[in-house]
């Protein structure tokens, strides 16, 4: 009898620990509406409501998510909600990979990690909208100065297939550690500076292209130089003539490897007000302030799972099995007696914009959890879906 009623004194203890609430510091403050496209209004403008937004941020300032860094919403037409937190620089050979500890701030560009992979497919749909060309074309159509690669059925690989990550190249950049040439990705930039194509497309196929998901950075950076081939200039100019420009967004950078070609797998640093107009675009299917930038059909195909990529795990992410489209993540998240489909750019440390059609919501994150799981699923589910009335 004794030892039972221990075992419910722990038992309860650990409830009233996993109940705890956060210290409040944080209250919530609306918005301001700068000239850069974005209107600003409040959450109870949009029916939210702020205690659980304050409870998050509380969390937050209390360690309970580390290194997140900043949080905006969007909902019905209006930036409802945005806040900056301190946290560590990205830095790649940092401890952590951390830099400098700052408060981050609505001008701070940030690492967008992989986010760039879904910023790349939007400039891919760009050209195929302007028929620069399509996505059953074979990649080696668009690349003259690697044509001896053109081997073992790599003549099959399509533009599609780069974009669903099914290209069916060897590659390995989830289990290698990273910062080591034993990872596929780390070694692009460790030691292919010269010729990153070259060092990606020597890879063996494994599979039938369009068959099996592997997830490669590879498939990206290849996309980048077939772009650029097609319409005649480089991926970043054409960017800021298509999106960036009509989107408002005038402060970026776009990391180069030392032979000029464009690092497509994961380098663009924006400012999260620039990551959410992006996100803004695909939730009005394609179309930012009453301009067309993309088009439906590609909005579509980003939010549609691509045959066999189902189920898919994601490392340091807590958001269980994914499917995938063209580049976007799709799942679902369920919380304060709501349940909606997602569809999410999202990268490495925290980086995420999270489209939530149903309930006409963008949400931006970023972030610095680059050694350890990331919580973006229990943020969405524990404090921003059961803010909505």
């Amino acid at each position: 009898m004794k030892t039972k009623v221990i075992f419910l004194l722990i038992a309860i203890c650990f409830i009233i620990l996993s109940c705890t609430v956060c210290p409040s510091i944080y209250s919530y403050k609306t918005p301001k509406t700068y000239n850069d496209g974005l209107k600003a209004g409040s959450l109870e403008q949009v029916g939210m409501v702020s205690q659980y937004l304050n409870s998050l941020i509380n969390c937050i300032y209390a360690n309970k998510y580390d290194q997140v860094h900043s949080i905006l919403i969007y909902k019905d037409d209006m930036l409802v909600f945005e806040e900056y937190m301190e946290g560590n620089k990205y830095k790649w050979d940092g401890k952590y990979y951390y830099g400098d500890r700052i408060k981050w701030h609505k001008d701070s560009l940030h690492m967008i990690m992989s986010c760039t992979k879904s910023v790349t497919s939007a400039i891919v749909g760009i050209a195929v909208d302007k028929g620069f060309f399509q996505v059953e074309e074979s990649i080696f159509k668009y690349l003259p100065d690697h044509q001896q690669y053109k081997t073992g059925g790599k003549d099959d690989i399509t533009i599609e297939h780069l974009l669903t990550m099914t290209s069916g190249l060897e590659w390995d950049e989830w289990s290698g550690a990273h910062g080591t040439t034993a990872n596929d990705i780390d070694r692009v930039y460790i030691e292919c500076q010269d010729d990153p194509l070259a060092c990606i497309l020597e890879k063996e196929i494994t599979s039938a292209p369009g068959e099996e998901f592997t997830y490669s950075g590879g498939n990206m950076i290849i996309l980048g130089e077939v772009l650029k081939n097609a319409v005649g200039t480089n991926i970043l100019d054409f960017s800021k003539q298509h999106l960036f420009t009509p989107l408002g967004i005038d402060s970026i950078y776009w990391y180069q490897f030392s032979n000029g070609v464009f690092a497509c797998d994961g380098s663009i640093m924006l400012t999260p007000r620039d990551m959410l107009k992006i996100g803004i675009t695909y939730l009005n299917e394609g179309v930012w302030n009453g301009q067309r930038i993309i088009s439906k059909g590609w909005i579509e195909k980003s939010k549609t799972t691509y045959k066999n990529n189902k189920g898919i795990n994601v490392p340091l992410d807590d958001t269980g099995k994914n499917n995938y489209a063209y580049t976007w993540w799709l799942n679902e998240v369920s919380g304060g007696g709501k349940k909606a489909g997602i569809f999410q750019a999202s990268g490495w440390g925290g980086q995420e914009i999270v489209v939530i059609p149903e309930y006409n919501i963008v949400v931006v994150f970023t972030g610095g959890n680059y050694v350890v799981k990331k919580h973006i699923r229990k943020m969405l589910e524990k404090y921003i879906l059961p803010a909505i009335k």
